[in-house]
Parts: C-alpha cells; sequence; structure tokens
C-alpha cells in the first residue's frame, strides 16, 4: 500500500473513532439529564435525542470530509516528494548520474533530498575517475608490443589487448573461456599453476608459426596475467644471421683451400717454371675472388645498414649504358656472344642515382655473360607508369621457375657448382635489389630453361618539384 493510501486510510479511522467517541459520551450525557428532568415529557425526551443524533450525524459527516480533505492534501505534500526521491535514487541506481533531485525545503525530506544530491554528484564524480583510469588502463595495453590477457578466477578471459588477439588469432567478444586460448601445453600449464597461487617460470611456447615468450603472473583477487612477446622476428634474423655466417664462411673457404694447395705447392723449389707461372695465376684469381666477395658484403652491408643513401639525378641512359658496355665488348666478343644494347628514341633520361645505375647494370651484364655461352646480351631500358625499367636480357640457359623468387636472396644460387666456377660472388642479384628499393623501386625477373633470362630494375620518375626545379 501506497504512502499516499495510508495516510488517507489511517485520518479516515482517526476521525471516525473520535466522532464515535464524541457522538456516544454526548448522547449519554443527554440522555441522563433528561431522566433526571421531570420536566421534560417522555416524548419530548425520544425527540430532543432524534435531534442530537442527527446533528451528531451531520458534525461527523462533515468533520469526515473535511478530514478527508485535509489527509488527501496532507498526503500529497509528504508524498510527492519522497517520489520524486525514490525515482532519482532509482535512476541512479541504473547508471543515470544526469539526475538531480530537487531542492525541497528543510526538514527531513530536505535534508533527504540534499544527501542524495551530495551522493549523486560522488558517485558522477567517482565514475568519472573509474572511466578516465579504464580509458587509460586501455591505452596502455593497446599501446603495448606485447600480448596482455587476464584471466579470471572462473577461467575466463575478461581482458585481451589487440596484439594478444593478433598473435594468438582470436576475435571473440570478451568475455569468452580460456579454453579458447591456444592449446599449447607449456601455456596451459603455467596458466593452471598461476591459478592455484604458484609461480610459473617465464618460458618460450609455439604458437602456429610463431615463437613466443610466455610469462604468466597471479592477480590478487584470483585470476592470472599472461604477458606474450613475439619472438618470431628475431628467431628468423638469428636464423639469418647463422645462415649468413655459414654461406661466407663457405665462399671464402673454396679459394682458401685453393690458395692454401697452390702456395704449399709453390713451397717446391723443383717445380717448373711453366707450373709456377700457372699456380701463380690462379692464386692470383682467388685471391681476386676473395675480394670482390669481401667488396660485395661491404656494399651490402653498407646499404642495409642505411649507410648509403642515394642521391638521385637526371642520367643520360645512351652514355651510362654504352659505359657499361665499353669494357665488356673484348669478353663478349671472346665468347662469342654479341653485346647489344636497345634504348628507344623517344627515351633519353632515367632519374637514379649514377653510381648505383651503373653498378646495376654492370652486375647484370657481368652475370648475363657468364652464363650466356651463344647468342647474345642486351642492355635495354622501357618507359613504363611507374617509371623507367633498366636491365639485361639474354639468351644463356635460363633459371628454372622455382628458383625465381630467390635469386635476389644473399649467397643464393640456382646452380651453385657453375656459378662459382663462373666466379660469381653470390651477392650480385643481392645488390641489385637493395640498391633499387633504395630508390624506391623495385626489380623483377623473368627467365625460363633454355631460353635466357630477363632481369631489370625500377627507378620512379624524378617527383613533380624536383622536375620543375
Amino acid at each position: 500500500m501506497r504512502l499516499t493510501q495510508r495516510l488517507i486510510l489511517y485520518t479516515i479511522l482517526i476521525a471516525t473513532l473520535i466522532v464515535l467517541v464524541v457522538g456516544v459520551s454526548v448522547e449519554r450525557r443527554v440522555t441522563d439529564r433528561l431522566r433526571t428532568d421531570d420536566r421534560f415529557a417522555a416524548v419530548e425526551t425520544e425527540a430532543l435525542l432524534r435531534s442530537v443524533r442527527t446533528d451528531i450525524g451531520l458534525a461527523a459527516i462533515v468533520a469526515f470530509i473535511v478530514g478527508l480533505g485535509a489527509a488527501v492534501v496532507l498526503s500529497r505534500s509528504i508524498a510527492q516528494p519522497i517520489q520524486e526521491l525514490r525515482d532519482v535514487a532509482r535512476s541512479l541506481a541504473d547508471g543515470d548520474m544526469s539526475r538531480r533531485p530537487k531542492l525541497l525545503g528543510t526538514g527531513e525530506v530536505g535534508d533527504l533530498s540534499e544527501a542524495l544530491r551530495s551522493l549523486a554528484e560522488q558517485s558522477t564524480s567517482r565514475m568519472d575517475a573509474l572511466r578516465a583510469e579504464e580509458a587509460l588502463l586501455v591505452a596502455l595495453t593497446e599501446s603495448l608490443n606485447e600480448g596482455v590477457v587476464a584471466v579470471d578466477a572462473r577461467q575466463r578471459v575478461v581482458r585481451i589487448n589487440e596484439t594478444a588477439r593478433r598473435i594468438l588469432r582470436l576475435r571473440e567478444p570478451v568475455p569468452f573461456p580460456a579454453d579458447y586460448l591456444p592449446r599449447d601445453r607449456t601455456m596451459r600449464d603455467a596458466l593452471s599453476a598461476v591459478l592455484r597461487g604458484q609461480e610459473a617460470m617465464p618460458s618460450e611456447v609455439r604458437v602456429d608459426d610463431r615463437t613466443l615468450s610466455l610469462t604468466a603472473r597471479p592477480l590478487p583477487n584470483g585470476g592470472a596475467i599472461l604477458a606474450l612477446y613475439d619472438l618470431t622476428p628475431f628467431r628468423r634474423l638469428e636464423a639469418v644471421r647463422r645462415d649468413f655466417v655459414a654461406n661466407v664462411s663457405h665462399e671464402l673457404r673454396t679459394p682458401l683451400t685453393v690458395i692454401t694447395g697452390f702456395v704449399e705447392t709453390l713451397a717446391d723449389d723443383d717445380l717448373p717454371v711453366d707450373l709456377r707461372r700457372q699456380f701463380l695465376g690462379m692464386t692470383a684469381a682467388n685471391v681476386r675472388r676473395m675480394q670482390r666477395i669481401v667488396d660485395d658484403l661491404l656494399d651490402l652491408s653498407r646499404i642495409e645498414s642505411g649507410g648509403w643513401l642515394p642521391n638521385p639525378a637526371e642520367l643520360d641512359l645512351r652514355a651510362l649504358t654504352a659505359e657499361i658496355a665499353s669494357p665488356l665488348r673484348d669478353q663478349a666478343i671472346a665468347k662469342g656472344v654479341d653485346l647489344d644494347v636497345c634504348i628507344p628514341a623517344d627515351l633519353r633520361t632515367a632519374y637514379a642515382d649514377p653510381t648505383a645505375a651503373r653498378q646495376i647494370l654492370s652486375n647484370l651484364t657481368e652475370n648475363a655473360l657468364r652464363h650466356t655461352s651463344t647468342g647474345s646480351v642486351t642492355l635495354f631500358a622501357e618507359a613504363k607508369p611507374e617509371g623507367v625499367w633498366l636491365g639485361v636480357r639474354d639468351s644463356g640457359t635460363g633459371i628454372p621457375e622455382e628458383h625465381l623468387p630467390r635469386i635476389f636472396e644473399r649467397f643464393y644460387r640456382a646452380d651453385p657448382g657453375r656459378s662459382r666456377e663462373a666466379g660469381g660472388t653470390g651477392l650480385g642479384l643481392a645488390i641489385v635489389r637493395h640498391l633499387a628499393e633504395a630508390h624506391g623501386g623495385r626489380v623483377r625477373a623473368q627467365s625460363a630453361v633454355g631460353s635466357g633470362t630477363t632481369i631489370s630494375a625500377l627507378f620512379p620518375y624524378a617527383p613533380a618539384e624536383e622536375a620543375i626545379g
């Protein structure tokens, strides 16, 4: 029953009781007085009593109506502020912190409204502080290069940052069961140990094709935090470094072995002069080969480390190709190979670093001559919407299709034995790729076994402001 209804009911009951008590008392007193007074006859006594009862009834009705009206007015003046305070309290409980109670004057209801207003303001301030702290926490976790996963005591993932989602390949909205995490034994054991309140040592786990560093820590009120750091790039770099050291060692060991053998043979005083000269020549050739390997390694290291930056300028393509082809013509004639240059009449210049362009064309031309025994080697240039392609086309042995994606890697050889016999270092195409990419371009290779090979590098056009200048 509502407060208004209770007030009206209580008022009616009290008014009725008062009227009854007063009516009964008045009637009793009048009746006793009339009976003791002999001057009134019985008929007159009855008439007077009926008149008194009628007056009392009318008075009771008037009193009831007046009391009822007063009760309604009084109940409304008390119940309406309380109902308003109730609605405000419900809104606050539902999370609507914008509502405030009206100031209801003095008294208990006024004090209640003031207390509720103060409570709402304090709750709003605390909610704002919690939201700011939550936003800061989210920003911190999302800015980490580590994946962060929070698991509560009921083994539900209640928080996970985007890095962890990417590493673990999870897209489920939180919260979700911890069973959705990868079923790696090391990760599961670490999570179980931490949830039991035990310590878990940092370890490495393997998830799909990634190597992750795992750190697990317990939460104060139960649950666990998993921190995951992707070690895959570092492990890949370590593998590249190991392969690089092994390849360099292998490339240098071959000429060193040859030089050592010839030096030991040359120590013999009875060695004929012609053999001595032959061995000295072969020793010098292997020394030059080692020197080329070292020079190429230094060039490649300087380019990859950012120690060299291109200084592009407008290059005369005909002058550039003539400069590259001229010293190699004797070698081409000796092998019976035609060394040609093909530059379109309307293409005169390219935008590239002069030293880089010379090294690219020189490396490509020398490679083509090594692997071409008959036919031709052609230096060419092509103008395309993205820039100018400079390259070399030969009619040599060609490269099997499965090797094409990897020929620009360091020390990669489609035919290792033949490449070493031809005198290559295995670094020329890697240098070509890095020089082209330093200009913002790229390289491409097209080949078929027995039909020759075409390798070219793209040099983008000059920026508009530089072209105008």
